[in-house]
Formats: C-alpha cells, structure tokens, sequence
C-alpha cells in the first residue's frame, strides 16, 4: 500500500479536532505525530523525517502560514495542506505562494482529505523516481547507458537511440516491473498530456518493443487505461 509507514506531522490546536483526526489518519495506516501549535509543530518537524504535513492555519504563537514559511527553509519538498475556517480567496493565494500542496476549508469531509493525502504522496513517489540521477541499467541481457544513449543486447555493437527513445527507455527501466504511468512520460519527456502527446508517446513504445524483442525475457506490457510495464520475465519468476 502506499501509506504503508508513511508519517504524517498534523498541526492543530484544536485537541479535539485533532484527536479525532489523528485516529482517523491512522485507521487508515498512516503514522501521525500531533503537535498543539505552530511552535511544537516545527520543534516535531525538526526531530523527525516526515512524507506530509497537515497544517491548521488559525493557531496561537505560531500561524500556519509562518510555520509552513519555516518549514520550506527546512525542505522544499515536504508537501503540506493547509486547513482553514476562513474561505478568503486572498488566504488560499497566500498558502500557495507559501507553497502549499493543497487546501481544505473546515468542515470537510475526511474521505476527501484522505483522496488528497493519497495523490499527493502518490505524485511525490512518482516525481522522485523520475528524478531519479541513475543513468546506468540492466534488464535481461541489455545494457542501457542512458547518458550516452547506447542500448547494448549481449556483446552486439550498441545501439544509438533518439532522445525521446532514450529517456522512455530510462523510465521505464526507472519502474521496472512496476507501473510507469502514462501521464508521468507525457508530462516528463513531452511536457504536455494530450490526444497527439499520447499517440506520439505509442510510437516510441512501438520502437523500443522491437529493440527488446532480442531478448524473450524482456517485454513492454500495456496496461490499458494506466501506463507501461518494463516487465523482466526472470526477474518476476524468482
């Protein structure tokens, strides 16, 4: 699952409006750590490691904004949400400018909080994969040096792929035996995520599928509606 061990620092002063969050958050395996103020909150954010912060807006001694501005000092990367009785347009551009991930307007509905943490931890898993520095890989018999672009099956002359070739290629062997989906290529190679994107993106599937097809083991499976899979046959026997 993918809130398996994911911790979670809530900010909320009300205890218990927090309480109740917490436990729900954690009926739903994610580890939460509760602090009662901006001030606990960013003493907790520094002693810990966190894949998300909920943070409450309206707090003595320390607002969220202020604690969500020193914690982006902190980590540029952390996604927060913010939760706000106050609905004022001019708040929400502030919480984004600030940095925010999203924003909810109390009451909400949990399931909807829930929904949101799910996609934003699932987007930062996929952008930190993609982000990845690894250039070099092996899948079967080939022999991917995605710096200089050469594909090599056994001990044949390598093979020159194109650029975009290159780095589908690269992504997929980033997920390999995983999903790799398809809006993650479009966004990341192509940069857009449309009708023609997606049909250009086929075309290089189509590609990279006769390279591999050298090698029984190796295969690019489609998964309908999602995305690819750099499946390794052997890999998923053992």
């Amino acid at each position: 699952m993918i809130t398996e061990n994911k911790k979670i620092l809530l900010v909320e002063d009300d205890p218990n409006f927090g309480t109740v969050l917490k436990d729900y958050l954690m009926m739903n395996d994610y580890d939460v750590i509760l602090a009662k103020n901006g001030m606990e909150g960013f003493e907790k954010f520094k002693k810990d490691d966190y894949d998300l912060c909920i943070l409450d807006v309206m707090m003595p001694y320390k607002d969220g904004f202020t604690l969500a501005k020193e914690i982006r000092e902190k980590n540029k990367e952390v996604p927060i949400i913010f939760l706000t009785a106050k609905a004022m347009k001019e708040d929400v551009l502030k919480g984004y400018k600030i940095g925010a991930d999203d924003y909810l307007n109390k009451p909400f509905d949990s399931e909807v909080l829930l929904m949101k943490i799910k996609a934003i931890i699932q987007r930062k898993s996929k952008e930190t994969v993609s982000d990845s520095k690894q250039f070099d890989f092996v899948f079967g018999n080939f022999h991917l040096n995605a710096k200089l672009r050469y594909l090599t099956y056994k001990d044949q002359a390598p093979n020159k792929l194109s650029p975009k070739e290159n780095d589908l290629l690269r992504l997929l062997a980033l997920h390999k035996n995983d999903l790799m989906p398809r809006e993650l290529a479009l966004t990341k190679i192509w940069r857009d995520d449309n009708y023609f994107t997606s049909r250009s993106m086929d075309v290089y599937i189509a590609k990279l599928r006769k390279y591999l097809s050298a090698d029984d083991e190796v295969e690019i499976i489609n998964i309908h509606g999602e995305g690819f899979r750099l499946v390794v046959k052997t890999e998923i026997d053992n």
